[in-house]
């Protein structure tokens, strides 16, 4: 199956580029970033090349933007306005993985959410968990906003240590699926990462 998969998060910094980096090379997919903030801080495309992705597979985002802050702030710093008929799906061929801004609810506009885009698309979404104190509580409010708005949620994929329980309840209370959880990787390299997802996910899982 050729799908977009949508990669959005519980919050921002929980792992997510990292994941979406693994994904995008175990599918042999294109990466999309739509909309980028905080260049000055690098982009999260030229984090997923240093971890293996191919550079001919990125499709340029639509909206650069300079400041690390929430993406409908960042846009109105430089003065520009983040229009959602931009955020269409790339045409191509073959398997696409799409990374969002930050968690579900970031305000890509003071009205419109990174959710509500994600409800346009209408594609598989995959939440990106950290295991840490307090994901129960961002992973389930997460969950409903998705529902909430009629987006498919595919499964969660958790990131950090093995916490059972935490990622248990997680998905028995959100009735949703667990894809695997990726360790904390010490030396983060294409090689590493590669071998992590193959040992805690299943490919399959994602086509």
């Amino acid at each position: 199956m050729t799908r977009p998969i949508v990669v959005t998060g519980t919050d921002t910094d929980v792992g997510k580029t990292v994941f979406a980096a693994a994904l995008t090379r175990a599918l042999g997919a294109r990466y999309w970033k739509p909309v980028q903030a905080g260049l000055a801080d690098g982009s999260d495309a030229g984090t997923v090349v240093r971890l293996g992705v191919d550079p001919a597979r990125l499709v340029p985002e639509a909206y650069r933007l300079a400041t690390p802050c929430s993406p409908h702030r960042a846009a109105e710093i430089d003065g520009v306005t983040i229009d959602p008929a931009r955020l269409a799906l790339p045409p191509g061929d073959g398997p696409l993985v799409v990374e969002g801004a930050g968690g579900v609810l970031v305000p890509l506009t003071r009205t419109y959410s990174f959710a509500d885009q994600a409800a346009v698309w209408g594609q598989p979404v995959v939440l990106v968990a950290r295991t840490a104190l307090g994901t129960i509580n961002h992973s389930l409010l997460s969950i409903e906003a998705l529902r909430a708005r009629g987006v498919p949620l595919l499964g969660i994929a958790f990131i950090g240590d093995n916490v059972e329980d935490s990622e248990a309840t997680i998905a028995a209370i959100g009735g949703a699926r667990r894809l695997g959880r990726l360790p904390f990787l010490t030396d983060l390299t294409p090689a590493t990462l590669g071998e992590a997802f193959a040992a805690h996910f299943d490919v399959e899982d994602f086509r």
